[in-house]
């Protein structure tokens, strides 16, 4: 008894559909990741479709009564509408709020420089010819409606190559309200323009844009709109970006004049920044180890020519395949990236081993050429004789004693000083002498110890001043 009094009371259908419309339909906050069928419930809610107002029995009829409601009421809207004429012609200007739904967003092609992005596109405007008077207050229709009414001639600016989605059926939704409101929503995959700049790579980031305006209708005619929370995304866990990373998006609006008239341009930037993993396992991390092998010869002694001069020639050209296949996926850039920079500078570092090498050898069997060459017989000579002995002791006399020549040691070609007219001396007696002042001695079996310090030294400034400037600067 007592619930049957409540019932009477509050009548519990209606308590129910209050609930529904307060708690269900009301704007809410929505996240950043948002499901579909919530965003197509947001375009809805934000424009007043459901009211505080509890529903009407006579509102739910049977099948048969519906349909033939529903068909009397669109043969009465599209009794002489003329779909070629935009709302409010000749009036104001027609108002297109706009929202986008991004599905997903990859891959990014840097050769062609585009980006592939799968989006639901939604426009809402009013037009007075299509408002009806009935307890119905909105109308779900199919594709089938879409071509008999008026609908903007939107298209995406930089666009290359568009698809709608036909399969099952085309994904194209149409809604009417009684107070003339319209709003279409269709499935797009677009392939879109990205100009991207790669001095940075592949530590770029980049701003891909999303254009769309009205194909001929200027903005004296249409007007574009966002509308709020106009762009939102889906879970990005299965986006196919691979080598970049999304940081985030944000929507503009500009005008652009052209010779036809002035265009509302609306944008949506996607923000992304390239993940350097790829390229730090197959292009970093292989040079620098090609250059630390380079190394290697600096410890090799200097007369074995074959291990020296063949560890020297592959690095060379381990580099040189290296910077071939590292450029492969980029375009045909006229200027230095980051990359470029990096590799270069480590085919440098290798060549310069080798060419270290090729000097030390130089000098070396030069030398010893030259020492063969000057060498002349010499009559033999007692080289010490036996004076003034004492008993116990015994006196040697030099005479006649060769000097012993270091192997660094060669007088013989400093004394007419055709081998010290450059800048580094590269002989112990060229030490002395006013014609030789201002000149660096470097002793050429040194050369080897000298590099072992110098190029470990010079790599390792290189690395700190180009991660420091590229990441921080």
């Amino acid at each position: 008894m007592k619930i049957t009094g409540l019932s009477r009371i509050f009548k519990w259908e209606n308590l129910h559909n209050w609930w529904l419309t307060k708690y269900f339909f009301a704007p809410l906050y929505i996240p950043p990741s948002l499901p579909l069928n919530h965003f197509l419930s947001l375009l809805s809610s934000q424009c007043g479709d459901y009211e505080d107002v509890p529903i009407n029995k006579t509102w739910v009829l049977s099948p048969k009564v519906y349909e033939s409601d529903v068909t009397l009421i669109l043969n009465r809207l599209l009794q002489g509408y003329d779909n070629k004429l935009r709302p409010d012609i000749g009036v104001r200007p027609t108002v297109i709020e706009t929202a986008v739904y991004v599905n997903s967003i990859g891959p990014v092609d840097p050769i062609n420089m585009e980006y592939t992005i799968d989006i639901f596109f939604a426009q809402t405007w009013y037009d007075s010819r299509l408002k009806f008077n009935s307890s119905m207050k909105v109308l779900m229709l199919n594709s089938n409606m879409v071509g008999k009414i008026w609908i903007p001639d939107t298209f995406f600016r930089n666009s290359r190559k568009s698809d709608a989605h036909w399969i099952t059926t085309p994904n194209r939704l149409l809604r009417l309200w009684n107070n003339g409101r319209v709003m279409y929503t269709l499935r797009l995959t677009i392939n879109a323009e990205c100009y991207l700049k790669l001095h940075n790579f592949p530590m770029d980031e980049h701003s891909c844009p999303l254009e769309f305006s009205s194909y001929g209708y200027p903005k004296n005619e249409i007007l574009y709109r966002w509308q709020k929370r106009s762009v939102e995304v889906a879970d990005q866990r299965y986006w196919r970006l691979y080598q970049f990373a999304f940081v985030g998006l944000r929507n503009t609006s500009d005008v652009a004049h052209t010779q036809s008239g002035e265009y509302v341009i609306l944008t949506i930037f996607f923000d992304l920044s390239r993940r350097m993993g790829y390229f730090t396992i197959q292009t970093y991390i292989p040079c620098s180890m090609i250059v630390v092998l380079s190394w290697v010869s600096f410890w090799i002694n200097k007369d074995a020519v074959p291990a020296r001069t063949s560890l020297g020639i592959t690095t060379v050209l381990t580099m040189t395949t290296l910077s071939t296949i590292s450029r492969k996926s980029l375009p045909k850039v006229s200027y230095v990236t980051a990359m470029d920079l990096f590799v270069s500078v480590c085919f440098i570092f290798t060549f310069a081993a080798l060419m270290e090498y090729g000097t030390l050898h130089y000098f070396t069997s030069n030398r010893q050429s030259k020492k063969d060459t000057d060498k002349k017989p010499q009559v033999v000579t007692p080289l010490f004789s036996l004076v003034n002995i004492r008993p116990g002791t015994s006196l040697l006399q030099m005479n006649n004693i060769a000097p012993y020549q270091d192997e660094d040691d060669y007088a013989y070609e400093c004394l007419d000083g055709k081998d010290c007219t450059s800048f580094f001396c590269c002989f112990d007696d060229c030490r002395s002498g006013a014609w030789r002042e201002n000149r660096m001695h470097v002793r050429v079996s040194k050369i080897d110890s000298y590099s072992r310090i110098f190029f470990p030294t010079a790599f390792g400034l290189f690395n700190l001043v180009y991660w420091i400037g590229y990441l921080y600067l």
